[in-house]
């Protein structure tokens, strides 16, 4: 089929779309009364519904199905792909990096980003500095990992050196070194890059937070002697501590997820890869549907804690 042929059908698709919605709610606007709103509400809501169990729903259930089969899902396997995953030693390669980035992204983008949201409130050229930390946050995973595999690159001592780390080193007498080759530190070389993008996030949340502190309670704190680190820690901590959850169950989410940065800097080899990775490597390149669905549940299972938790304190946030 041509371009212009798929185009038509997309157009045709979307008018139909709209005729039958459109069509939906004048019926429903006909009935009049308690009953009249009840199709209303199902007029407007149903729709919505439909795509949710469609394209949320039903996929979630399949996977939940393939991850109890084998490879090519013929045969009924149980839980020994998950048993795979928490016994082969290369699997467990991969729940032990998902660990350390679930560890280190959110604790030390947050810290970070907090501690720079301090520094620059009510400094000179304070937009500027914001700007700087924030900009990585407009660049894409694979564009930051591409300027960071640049950062890393590695040339024999004899050779010039390209990447700017291996060029500090070289200047300070040291040995250049293989970043992204020499495990287990090239997890943390490629977990930078994920701390770099965030910092901006955390850095922006959190200083709209500091702003919004009443100036009558640092007042009052600092009439009482309170200065320094004990304004941080009895002041401005608590007073923004709705905000640190939200950015730190935000960022765990993102390192939980964490896959462009894996996929090209190193593909996931080298003892790099993640959990999201791995689902990808074992579902697409070795056909293996039954593990890379028992990853995803994995990966889901893990999610889900940390957005009942978030919800619960914007509940509690919010006095509900």
């Amino acid at each position: 089929m041509t371009t212009a042929g798929k185009f038509g059908e997309m157009i045709f698709a979307l008018a139909l779309f709209a005729f039958v919605f459109i069509g939906i709610l004048l019926l429903a606007s006909l009935v009049k009364g308690r009953r009249g709103e009840r199709w209303q509400v199902v007029a407007f809501a149903g729709p919505a519904l439909l795509l949710l169990a469609v394209g949320l729903v039903y996929p979630a259930l399949n996977t939940i199905w393939q991850s109890i089969h084998n490879a090519d899902g013929s045969k009924f396997v149980g839980l020994q792909n998950f048993v795979d995953i928490f016994t082969r030693s290369e699997q467990l390669i991969v729940v032990r990096n998902t660990a350390i980035w679930v560890l280190l992204v959110p604790t030390l983008a947050t810290a970070i980003g907090l501690l720079y949201a301090i520094l620059v409130d009510k400094a000179r050229g304070e937009a500027f500095a914001k700007a700087l930390i924030f900009l990585p946050m407009a660049i894409s995973m694979v564009g930051a990992s591409i300027i960071w595999k640049f950062i890393y690159d590695y040339r024999p001592a004899s050779r010039p050196q390209i990447g700017l780390g291996n060029e500090i080193l070289v200047k300070l007498g040291i040995e250049p070194q293989q970043f992204l080759l020499d495990a287990p530190w090239n997890t943390v070389f490629i977990i930078i890059v994920m701390i770099w993008i965030q910092a901006g996030f955390a850095m922006v949340i959190l200083s709209a937070a500091i702003k919004a502190i009443p100036d009558d309670i640092v007042e009052a704190a600092r009439l009482d002697g309170v200065m320094g680190f004990k304004m941080f820690r009895y002041i401005t901590v608590p007073s923004i501590r709705g905000s640190l959850v939200v950015v730190l169950t935000t960022i765990s989410i993102a390192a939980l997820k964490a896959f462009d940065i894996v996929r090209t800097m190193t593909g996931g080899q080298f003892n790099t890869s993640v959990v999201a990775n791995e689902f990808y490597n074992q579902t697409f390149r070795y056909s293996n549907t039954g593990l890379g669905a028992a990853l995803a549940v994995v990966l889901f299972v893990l999610v889900i804690p940390i957005i009942i938790y978030n919800v619960r304190q914007l509940r509690r946030s919010e006095g509900r």
